[in-house]
């Protein structure tokens, strides 16, 4: 059985698709952009601010879930330019600790909203 998963402290579904849908044990987040979820905009900045908020949004979905970024086992990384993978890379290494998750990151053509980078994760209840 699947259970949609949403908070008001992270940008509302754009779409037919859920902030997250809980199956099991294990917690699926959309990807999540660097969209102010009060204003429904993008912070101001680049891709280091956008990274910065992906990590708000994620940390309140995971929060409504109750689970943290430590229930987090695999992350997948959009970026509109590669050239971008250092700066997220090192907003990225501050909110996760040894064991990091597994992650995958890749340049795609063009995210939603003309967003620099995005973020989606799977989290598991109780990883052991």
């Amino acid at each position: 059985m699947k259970q949609s998963i949403a908070t008001k402290n992270a940008p509302a579904a754009i779409g037919p698709y859920s902030q997250a849908v809980k199956t099991g044990n294990i917690v699926f987040l959309s990807g999540q952009l660097g969209i102010n979820p009060e204003t429904g905009t993008f912070v101001p900045g680049f891709v280091v601010e956008q990274t910065e908020q992906i990590f708000t949004n994620i940390k309140a979905v995971l929060t409504e879930a109750n689970l943290t970024l430590n229930n987090v086992v695999k992350t997948t990384v959009f970026l509109s330019d590669m050239a971008d993978f250092a700066a997220m890379n090192e907003v990225y290494a501050k909110h996760f600790k040894e064991p990091y998750p597994a992650r995958s990151a890749v340049a795609v053509k063009t995210l939603p909203k003309n967003a620099l980078v995005e973020i989606e994760v799977i989290a598991i209840d109780n990883p052991e």
